[in-house]
């Protein structure tokens, strides 16, 4: 039995040389939604950000009371005079400044050595692991499409139980009964075309009689998607049409991918989870200016997000988690620049979280390879966020029974 996940994952290759019906499927895929936001919930929502690329904690929260940090990165180190202090030890990259605030004011929480066991160091790799939540083994589905499947059954469809901001579904929203929209901005999520390509999409996809050339399982759903897609693309625009952010968004993608986000939420549409990422953090040369560039744009947009979101009384209701593939390694390169490495440190901003920093850094001698020792795994923090946040039982999602932390 052919189901919507295959059809997703397994692709249109069936329909090569229907240049209408590929064309059809590429919009839908990238609308893919459910029937009817009838009866939806606003409840608490999670936004999950992807800082693509395997980001550098060590310049992120930077162990600035530590010798052995500035012995080992002699030219990429963040001056003691530079840190923005959070204790005797331990300071946020100057960077970050925008999000200081927000930590004082105990809403950010800092889960420091996250990772998980026998670490892989493959960007694709990693980076499925982190969305699958399946070190293990390889999954078709992520761990947030699992989440959007057990939450939506037995009730009624919704077109908008998740959002992915971008050009691509991750695999982390990839499910087995839930569509999934991913869209770049309000004015570009609709069905791309006139009434007569509309008209010519119902034609070949509605059963009129129309004999086709080939056979395939896949045509109903490619009908159910594209039609989904369409009422999607028709009610979302609408839906957020009396959103006024109360705030100026940073002029850029990533910043405002959360502006959209901030619509939505507003919207009251019932989202659960969203997705959004900023990279590339693969900062194998010339470190500084590129993470502190990216590390600026997380915060200034993030502080806006936040701002924003307290304009319109929606702040408590959202929490926002960062994760990245990996962290780096601790010596610096040749290249003024760090290697692929290991434990990372996650954040979790607003919401019901306790703030403060959690667990010890990891120790800059005793490594594991020239890599970070990892202490607490990422499951646990997925676990936390599923029992805690969104209310529901984390062992059916994640596979595997993973203790909960104090951090929300």
């Amino acid at each position: 039995m052919s189901t919507r996940r295959q059809f997703l994952v397994q692709g249109v290759g069936g329909f090569a040389g229907f240049l209408a019906i590929d064309s059809i499927f590429a919009r839908a895929a990238k609308a893919a939604v459910q029937t009817s936001i009838a009866g939806a919930s606003a409840g608490r929502t999670l936004v999950v950000v992807n800082l693509q690329g395997g980001n550098d904690g060590l310049n992120t929260i930077v162990p600035y009371g530590d010798p052995t940090y500035y012995r080992v990165r002699p030219t990429i180190n963040v001056g003691q005079d530079q840190v923005l202090k959070l204790d005797d030890t331990l300071g946020l990259n100057p960077q970050l400044a925008p999000l200081k605030p927000l930590y004082d004011q105990h809403r950010i929480a800092i889960l420091q050595g996250v990772h998980y066991p026998n670490p892989n160091l493959s960007h694709f790799r990693s980076t499925e692991i982190w969305q699958t939540a399946a070190p293990e083994r390889y999954l078709d589905t992520g761990w947030a499409g699992r989440y959007l499947d057990a939450d939506g059954k037995g009730k009624a469809p919704n077109l908008f139980a998740g959002v992915a901001v971008g050009p691509v579904l991750p695999k982390l929203m990839v499910a087995e009964r839930t569509d999934v929209p991913t869209i770049s901005n309000l004015n570009g999520f609709k069905f791309n075309g006139a009434r007569d390509e509309q008209a010519q999409a119902d034609r070949i996809l509605g059963g009129d009689g129309t004999k086709y050339p080939f056979q395939s399982p896949y045509l109903q759903l490619v009908q159910d998607i594209e039609n989904h897609a369409h009422a999607a693309a028709n009610q979302l625009p609408h839906l957020v049409s009396g959103y006024k952010p109360a705030v100026e968004y940073p002029k850029t993608p990533f910043a405002q991918g959360l502006n959209l986000i901030a619509g939505v939420v507003n919207a009251d549409v019932g989202t659960k989870v969203f997705y959004i990422s900023l990279g590339s953090f693969d900062t194998h040369v010339g470190q500084r200016n590129r993470q502190d560039l990216l590390l600026g744009q997380l915060a200034g947009g993030l502080a806006a997000f936040y701002q924003d979101l307290a304009a319109h009384n929606a702040d408590d209701r959202v929490l926002t988690m960062t994760f990245s593939e990996f962290g780096r390694r601790v010596q610096e390169n040749a290249n003024r620049g760090t290697d692929h490495g290991t434990a990372a440190p996650m954040f979790l901003l607003g919401g019901n979280v306790h703030g403060g920093i959690y667990g010890d850094h990891p120790s800059l001698t005793d490594l594991d390879y020239g890599n970070l020792k990892w202490h607490t795994d990422f499951r646990s923090v997925y676990a936390t966020v599923l029992e805690k946040w969104l209310g529901i039982g984390s062992t059916p999602i994640l596979g595997s029974q993973f203790d909960t932390l104090s951090i929300v």
